[in-house]
């Protein structure tokens, strides 16, 4: 079946190179990983040596230089394979803020080596336990020292990575909320050097989960950032985040339509394949049509995609289209997990089809970055212009 994207795309040949890549790491080593919790090392590294993590740096710092809907052909590519980019997605679009809102010091200082895979940025300490997704009302506070640096007390949770990167973004309140105009205000972000930190104000504990999805929760206890490690202006973070989340949306988008892909193939392949009562399976209508809707669904997804990677590219603001993105993927990732999986029956259960683990996988989207509820809220503010409703 012909699972490619629309016409016009210009990934074609990343889109193999990224596919015989993956084909190097097929389901049996994700499944001794799921058994194991374990991180995707050489899987990671295989994308570090091959440049795709650093896809979206200026070639000025060593990257590949190329446009969002690249490093979205790769994540796309990743995941319609069977294989998983969460290990190391964020690796591509977390050094955004450094490169549109650092200073030239810390461009120079960090990019290069996030380019090249020996700096590991891919931890974003931004959620909380007691704000979840009202992350003006985050508790994390960095104190100001005199002009050398912050100390910084509180905590975040569902940290993924951090145990496998070197460094972090951090948010946190340098101004307390009851002393700003507005809540967005007084928020700021840095860059956390975990190597020197850990163990020096500086915890992490994973969680595990039901996917293998290396998460965490991060203690910050009098942790010391050097003032030079400030991003940006001081009370201005929030913006700052903001600025990558549509990148970001985009990408898990494209890794939703991947999953999609995959689950597609996987179900119609095995409904051809799978004979019951004398034929096969897939002649069946209440086998064919779930299926068939997943695509549908995928394909249109698949479009407001390619839609948001070209305004992005264009320096346009895609909130809508990223959001939208975001949810409709993910709804066509799950819709065609729950067609895969009921298709393939009991052995959907079987670890040994990898239905059951790419269905753990798909059903994260539906929550993180962020919520469908939150998507149709900022849908019917921003766009329908309805009043505020949070």
């Amino acid at each position: 079946m012909d699972l490619s994207p629309p016409a016009g795309d210009e990934h074609t040949e990343i889109r193999e190179e990224v596919a015989k890549l993956c084909a190097r790491f097929p389901g049996e080593y994700w499944r001794k990983l799921d058994a194991v919790r374990g991180y995707p090392t050489e899987f990671v590294q295989a994308l570090t040596e091959a440049g795709y993590l650093g896809a979206l740096v200026p070639e000025e710092y060593g990257g590949a230089g190329l446009p969002l809907s690249a490093a979205a052909a790769i994540l796309e590519t990743i995941h319609s394979s069977g294989c998983n980019g969460a290990a190391c997605h964020a690796q591509m679009y977390i050094m955004g803020t450094i490169l549109r809102h650092g200073s030239a010091e810390q461009k120079r200082k960090y990019l290069p080596g996030i380019a090249a895979g020996t700096l590991r940025l891919q931890a974003f300490g931004v959620t909380e336990p007691t704000s979840g997704t009202d992350t003006t009302s985050l508790r994390t506070f960095a104190r100001k020292e005199g002009n050398s640096h912050y100390v910084v007390n509180g905590q975040k949770v569902w940290t993924s990575r951090a145990e496998h990167s070197d460094l972090m973004l951090l948010l946190a309140r340098t101004t307390p909320k009851d002393q700003v105009r507005k809540r967005t205000e007084g928020l700021s972000t840095f860059i956390v050097d975990m190597r020197e930190s850990l163990g020096k104000g500086l915890t992490i504990r994973p969680i595990r989960t039901m996917m293998n999805h290396n998460s965490t929760e991060v203690f910050f206890d009098n942790m010391v950032v050097p003032a030079e490690n400030l991003v940006g202006q001081e009370g201005k973070g929030f913006r700052y985040i903001l600025d990558g989340m549509n990148a970001e949306r985009l990408l898990i988008a494209s890794e939703s339509i991947g999953d999609a892909k995959w689950f597609i193939r996987k179900a119609a392949d095995y409904a051809k394949e799978r004979h019951v009562f004398g034929r096969p399976i897939g002649q069946n209508q209440g086998i064919q049509f779930p299926i068939a809707r997943a695509y549908a669904q995928m394909r249109a997804a698949e479009l407001m995609v390619h839609r948001g990677c070209a305004m992005f590219a264009e320096g346009k603001t895609p909130g809508e289209e990223a959001n939208m993105s975001k949810m409709l993927a993910a709804d066509a990732a799950w819709a065609a997990a729950e067609a895969c999986i009921q298709t393939h029956g009991g052995y959907g259960f079987a670890e040994e089809y990898d239905v059951e683990r790419k269905f753990r996988e798909a059903r994260l989207y539906q929550v993180a970055p962020i919520s469908t509820n939150l998507i149709l809220s900022y849908i019917a503010e921003h766009v329908l212009g309805m009043p505020r409703s949070y």
